[in-house]
């Protein structure tokens, strides 16, 4: 929700910008899909209500943000994780294309994470969850109180819950939007963190050797596993917990950022400017639990108050001065961006567009925050043909 203190749009305001953070549904009530309710709607879609509701959001800003001093022409949408989905596909909806002027996207795309479904299924799925409270028509759920359906949802698995090819808000599947060049042409920054996933999300238990690493890459991928170990080459065990971690976090949501990234930037004229955030969060304020263990790199969502400015709001960490200095460097970059289109502003290290070469400029940022030339470009190039062969 909008009021978590790390969302506070204070500190940007501060920088000229009118920051307005919006509330949205949810799971079971975000996108539920039923028969009943394709067939009531006046566009036969169901589902897709939380990017229903951005997208009603997007047009209040349009039409009233004058009165707040913003201007409706120079809207850049936000988000995170789900939220940098939501950006995702609000460039790709007709709905919202025309109502972007710049969009920044941090861990997450709808080209492989929180991916829309066919309608069918999506329907068979809310038959499926509505059968779990004995209800068969829609008449009957709408006598459940919201809590009930909250619960039930939570007991069913409220990820089960996903956007629609509805044929409404995605008139087509957004990736066949992207590579067509339908989507909002405009500036995008995105990226993602070095530390998505924790090496446990591919090697479940196991032990950090190189034999249990290449066990579980062989698990995961079959056929392609030799393919795989080459992209993740692991040659002795002190190198296991990097490189598993690199890999599932790629598998969680590095790939399909890099995707949209890619996707956009292939067919839209605007620049694209990709990031790679690297700054762990410090030590906690008061550790009680003997076993804690550091993250190795920057975890998924911590960067969210560096971007912010509200580092101060988070009580957990022992913020430091590199703490501060990361966060006044992403604040700028952000600012900028939402202002002029490019990041790029006096202080601050320069950062170049990508290009389509494969060895595309990424900002590493961090204390010492730099552009380097992006070496994992076959990695993703891999990912990208195991996913495309279970398309």
């Amino acid at each position: 929700d909008g009021s978590e203190p790390r969302y506070d749009g204070e500190s940007m305001a501060q920088k000229g910008i009118v920051a307005l953070t919006v509330n949205y549904r949810l799971g079971v009530f975000g996108f539920f899909s039923h028969p009943e309710l394709t067939k009531e709607s006046v566009h036969q879609a169901s589902g897709n209500y939380a990017l229903l509701d951005q997208a009603a959001a997007l047009k209040w800003v349009h039409d009233n943000i004058a009165a707040f001093g913003g201007d409706p022409s120079r809207v850049t949408i936000a988000g995170e994780s789900a939220g940098s989905v939501a950006v995702s596909a609000q460039m790709a909806s007709p709905l919202s294309r025309d109502l972007i002027a710049g969009a920044i996207g941090e861990s997450g795309s709808v080209l492989g994470t929180l991916s829309a479904v066919p309608l069918t299924d999506a329907e068979a799925n809310g038959v499926a969850f509505a059968k779990t409270l004995n209800a068969t028509t829609l008449e009957e759920l709408r006598k459940l109180p919201a809590d009930t359906l909250l619960e039930a949802a939570n007991r069913y698995g409220p990820f089960r819950f996903s956007a629609t090819l509805d044929g409404y808000f995605f008139p087509k599947a957004p990736l066949a939007i992207y590579e067509s060049g339908e989507q909002a042409k405009v500036p995008l920054l995105a990226g993602w963190n070095s530390e998505e996933s924790g090496y446990g999300g591919l090697l479940e238990n196991g032990a950090l050797t190189r034999s249990v690493y290449q066990s579980a890459v062989k698990k995961w991928y079959g056929d392609d596993a030799e393919d795989v170990l080459k992209q993740y080459p692991v040659k002795k065990d002190e190198e296991v917990a990097a490189m598993a971690t690199a890999l599932a976090s790629d598998r969680f949501i590095g790939y399909s950022t890099w995707k949209w990234i890619t996707a956009h930037n292939n067919t839209a004229t605007k620049p694209v400017y990709r990031y790679f955030y690297e700054k762990p969060r410090p030590a906690v304020v008061k550790d009680t639990n003997a076993n804690h263990n550091p993250a190795m790199g920057a975890v998924h969502s911590a960067e969210i108050e560096y971007a912010m400015g509200n580092l101060e709001s988070n009580k957990v960490f022992a913020w430091n001065q590199d703490d501060y200095t990361v966060s006044r460097i992403m604040q700028e970059y952000f600012a900028n961006f939402i202002k002029t289109g490019n990041p790029n502003g006096t202080g601050l290290p320069s950062w170049q567009s990508i290009d389509r070469s494969g060895k595309s400029a990424i900002m590493h940022i961090n204390v010492d925050s730099r552009v380097e030339l992006d070496q994992t470009h076959e990695r993703y190039l891999l990912l990208d043909r195991l996913a495309a062969s279970k398309r």
